[in-house]
């Protein structure tokens, strides 16, 4: 079975995409090493879960209102409104508001400030 390993996320900016997500998911940053090299590596943290690297956009970001089309990466998180509004706080936009999964839990989808779209998911097994 193959399984999800690394993400990628892609920047106009990379230094305001890194501002982002160091802010509101205190993610870290480490650029790899090379001269010409315009790649970060991304620690999302200890335990269960991924990493991944940013890059420099190759071209236009996506268009406010188009459907998903790419694979998109959720973020377990404790509290889904206070992440959808600390990424409305670092210069995000809600692409997608809060949803209840009954006995799941909520599910919401950000825009980041580069227009790359990401889940939120808070497990509530009592959600209705």
């Amino acid at each position: 079975m193959a399984r999800v390993v690394h993400f990628e996320l892609h920047a106009a900016d990379p230094e305001r995409a890194m501002r982002f997500y160091e802010s509101v998911f205190d993610w870290r940053f480490s650029k790899m090493p090379g001269e010409g090299v315009a790649y970060w590596l991304i620690s999302t943290g200890e335990g269960d879960g991924i990493n991944g690297g940013l890059l420099p956009r190759q071209g236009p970001p996506p268009s406010d209102g188009q459907p998903v089309n790419a694979y998109t990466c959720t973020l377990a998180v404790d509290d889904i409104d206070a992440s959808m509004k600390a990424g409305v706080e670092a210069g995000g936009s809600v692409a997608l508001p809060r949803m209840t999964i009954p006995g799941v839990g909520y599910v919401g989808y950000l825009k980041d400030t580069e227009g790359n779209i990401f889940g939120l998911h808070q497990a509530d097994h009592d959600a209705k």
